[in-house]
């Protein structure tokens, strides 16, 4: 790896052919008038300049010493970029970005080889700008991201309503409602704040006005279409994030064009994630790049398909800084050989009974608060935002386990639950989860999956969600999302069942009950099969993200509470980013974040989220704030948005707006 002197372009204007002008913050290697360079673009709604300075000063610098330019820009109607935003990956959006790809490759500093990257809503969409093969954008690196819309996002699990997608709406109102920076944009800095805040959606009017996998989720899911990716893809992923399918989808949908990597990771790049083990993903990007931007003959193409960190024996903790386990690589990956596991004599097992004396049938319905051990759907941080101990949850579950284990049992791949069982309503909500639990009783998360009965079908019922038989078993199938996992010697292997899985999932309307045949019950896990086992290179700096000014601490708190008097479980989260100041622009920002969730665990339609940003951004005496403020609550037939924001100069209010829906419930 070189070490290329190079420049910061702090903030530039991109004009694109509408007239609308985006903001690009621009690391430049020198000598380019000499030496053109490839380009890395990433295309994010997360503001450069406050938002995601800090892991951009981490990543590009060091591309740009490689001589490798990076490119990144604010989505329209964020950070410094004119007009509004328009929703998630929508057709402007997306169509922006391959305008932006044309106009990097045709700067005299480029080589006409363009790369696209990023984490999360940069990892999905450089995956869809690639299905729109524009000419110029040679490769992609995706982090954390979905190739369907509908069943591996923020909103929906297979037909079940995630509560992050309240959570999520009101992030990105409160994204969505800050300032523009008056040093970067000038006088008109008010104007273009003030234009933003009359304009902006509330994101979650549009996504629960589709419950079902309809053409605005196909729209933008990369799975409809594999073929239409034609370039190479690096995918990562982490085991204690919700988006872990997603390398395996890839390498299964374009076996041919992409390389998937898998860590014990949160929901953050992988020179900086937690927990570790981490890898050198500023190595491995570079040589990503150097390979596909330049043609550089590194070996980057003859990279194993899957390489893979496997858990071993993990335990839950109040923080997780390391996970103990080992890399694997498989040079090709093929759907995983299983071994089947059943229950008889009320034990799992990997023999199935005797059929001639099948065990009785069990009804379950698991009290509605059961779930609070879920931790988050995608997590940012290695405490209790990751799945903690499963016992709790497992006192409210149908559980079956094995006896302790005489041999190891090695996983990677996706678990798949076959059962048969019948539903006292039109649906209800399944939730699965493979656990492991230690010789002292303490109960480790491997893999979960929910599903909405109503979409059992799931090939035909995604769009098309219909009631249950009465009186009537029908057999469903439920694959859990993807794991790499050891069950050591003496450990036993549990499957938990239950109605419920809140605050992660929300209820049915009704508060429904499952009859199962366990007899009927058929549990494949993805065994690890044969692999090589690697050394993953661990990053050069281990701390490379850069410091900033303290004026006030960050704090984070996670609170379970039960009023036993009213019947009331409620779920809080608060976190406080802490007051810092860059020391480059001098702009300090603070995010508060709070979140609650209540329930009545007998009656579903008691169920409410409320969440609360407020932002606040600083600079000598020039001062801002945004008050945001979102709620879901629901009945037998509907779903009652509502949402308000209030801006603040100086103290003195601005600026106020409110949103109020009530959108019918579909079979959900």
């Amino acid at each position: 790896m070189s070490d290329r002197k190079f420049t910061v372009i702090e903030n530039t204007f991109i004009t694109l052919d509408d007239g609308t002008r985006l903001a690009a913050r621009i690391w430049m290697p020198d000598g380019t008038d000499a030496d053109p360079v490839p380009a890395v673009f990433e295309f994010l709604p997360y503001r450069k300049g406050d938002g995601t300075c800090s892991r951009d000063e981490a990543t590009y610098p060091e591309f740009a010493k490689a001589g490798i330019a990076g490119v990144r820009v604010d989505i329209r109607g964020s950070g410094e970029s004119d007009g509004v935003i328009d929703g998630e990956y929508t057709e402007l959006e997306l169509a922006n970005a391959v305008e932006l790809i044309a106009w990097i490759a045709k700067q005299s500093w480029c080589n006409g080889s363009v790369g696209m990257m990023g984490i999360s809503w940069g990892g999905f969409n450089c995956l869809q700008v690639a299905a729109l093969n524009p000419p110029a954008l040679k490769a992609v690196i995706s982090i954390a991201s979905t190739v369907d819309r509908y069943n591996d996002d923020i909103h929906y699990k297979n037909g079940c309503q995630l509560a992050v997608q309240l959570s999520w709406a009101a992030t990105m109102l409160a994204y969505q409602s800050r300032t523009p920076d008056p040093e970067l944009v000038g006088d008109d800095w008010r104007n273009m704040w003030l234009h933003r805040l009359e304009q902006e959606p509330f994101f979650l009017e549009e996504w629960l006005a589709h419950q079902t996998r309809d053409d605005f989720w196909k729209h933008a899911s990369i799975c409809e279409d594999f073929d239409a990716v034609k370039i190479p893809s690096m995918v990562l992923a982490g085991w204690a994030d919700g988006y872990r399918n997603t390398p395996i989808r890839a390498i299964e949908g374009m076996p041919d064009r992409s390389k998937a990597l898998i860590g014990p990771w949160v929901h953050k790049y992988p020179h900086f994630a937690w927990p570790k083990p981490r890898a050198d993903f500023i190595g491995e990007a570079i040589n990503w790049w150097n390979k596909w931007l330049r043609n550089e003959n590194n070996g980057a193409d003859t990279l194993p398909q899957m390489r893979a960190y496997i858990l071993d024996g993990v335990k839950p903790a109040p923080r997780r800084d390391f996970d103990p386990g080992f890399w694997v690589a498989k040079d090709s990956w093929s759907t995983p050989e299983t071994r089947s596991m059943f229950v008889a004599a009320g034990k799992l097992s990997f023999e199935a009974g005797d059929d001639k004396m099948p065990a009785a049938d069990i009804y379950l319905k698991s009290p509605l608060d059961t779930g609070t051990a879920s931790g988050e759907y995608f997590t940012l941080k290695p405490d209790a935002e990751m799945a903690i101990d499963q016992r709790g949850d497992d006192a409210g579950s149908l559980v079956f386990e094995t006896t302790p284990l005489d041999v190891e049992v090695d996983l990677l791949g996706r678990p798949v639950l076959n059962a048969d069982l019948e539903c006292d309503a039109d649906w209800s909500n399944l939730c699965a989860r493979l656990v492991d639990v230690h010789p002292d009783g303490t109960a480790t998360r491997v893999s979960f999956g929910v599903l909405n009965l109503a979409h059992r079908d799931l090939a035909a019922n995604y769009d098309n969600p219909q009631p249950m038989p009465r009186d009537k078993k029908v057999t469903i199938t439920l694959t859990l999302d993807a794991c790499g996992y050891r069950f050591k010697p003496g450990h036993r292997i549990r499957l938990a069942l239950s109605t419920s899985y809140w605050p992660m999932i929300l209820p049915p309307p009704f508060d429904a009950g499952l009859t199962i045949a366990p007899s009927s019950i058929k549990f494949d896990l993805p065994l690890l099969g044969n692999h090589e086992k690697i050394t993953v290179k661990q990053p050069e700096n281990p701390d490379p993200l850069p410091t900033y000014i303290e004026h006030k601490p960050s704090r984070t708190e996670r609170s379970v509470q039960r009023n036993l008097t009213q019947n009331e479980t409620r779920y809080r989260i608060y976190e406080d980013t802490g007051l810092f100041e860059h020391p480059d622009s001098r702009l300090a920002t603070r995010s508060v974040r709070s979140e609650t969730w209540t329930i009545n665990p007998l009656d579903p339609n008691s169920m409410r989220g409320e969440a609360a940003w407020t932002c606040d951004l600083k600079r000598d005496e020039w001062s801002v704030r945004t008050d945001c403020h979102a709620e879901l609550s629901c009945d037998r037939d509907n779903w009652f948005v509502s949402a308000w924001m209030i801006a603040y100069e100086d103290d003195q209010q601005i600026f106020e707006k409110k949103w109020e829906k009530t959108i019918p419930r579909n079979f959900m």
